[in-house]
């Protein structure tokens, strides 16, 4: 006996869970991006096991189920890769970054304050950080505090 809990992948693979709307394209943004940041690739086409070649220029692979947010890029087929393709022109801003990093590394939800609301009332646990104590001592939380 090892005298272990918990299921087999509990927290193996850091999963989270997003707002599908809000933060599902720039997840898989983040994510297809993740090899060039590690410099396995100079570009998202390159890396073999990345969803990229489907999405932006219709590459064979059966592995893939195209998500609702991906098909509500373009009306044909064409239109939704071009637009995909147009989102990796952009670079992704620190502050998603962060935030995609940090629900990630620490098992919170990824969305806007009423998802996770809402989110959290199901669960019935937290679903971000606490928020920080303050310095005790400063006039402003002892007025916060009244």
């Amino acid at each position: 006996c090892h005298h272990r809990t918990g299921t087999l992948w509990e927290g193996r693979y850091k999963a989270t869970l997003i707002d599908t709307e809000a933060y599902l394209l720039i997840c898989m943004r983040y994510i297809v991006l993740n090899p060039m940041r590690a410099n396995m690739a100079a570009h998202p086409f390159e890396y073999p096991w990345s969803s990229y070649g489907y999405n932006a220029w219709g590459q064979a692979n059966d592995l893939i189920t195209p998500y609702l947010e991906y098909q509500r890029l373009g009306a044909t087929v064409e239109e939704r890769q071009a637009a995909y393709r147009q989102l990796f022109e952009q670079p992704i801003f620190d502050k998603d970054m962060s935030e995609i990093r940090e629900a990630t590394n620490k098992a919170w939800v990824l969305g806007n304050a009423r998802f996770k609301q809402n989110i959290q009332k199901r669960l019935k646990r937290r679903v971000e950080p606490a928020a920080k104590g303050g310095d005790r001592r400063s006039e402003q939380f002892r007025i916060n505090r009244i």
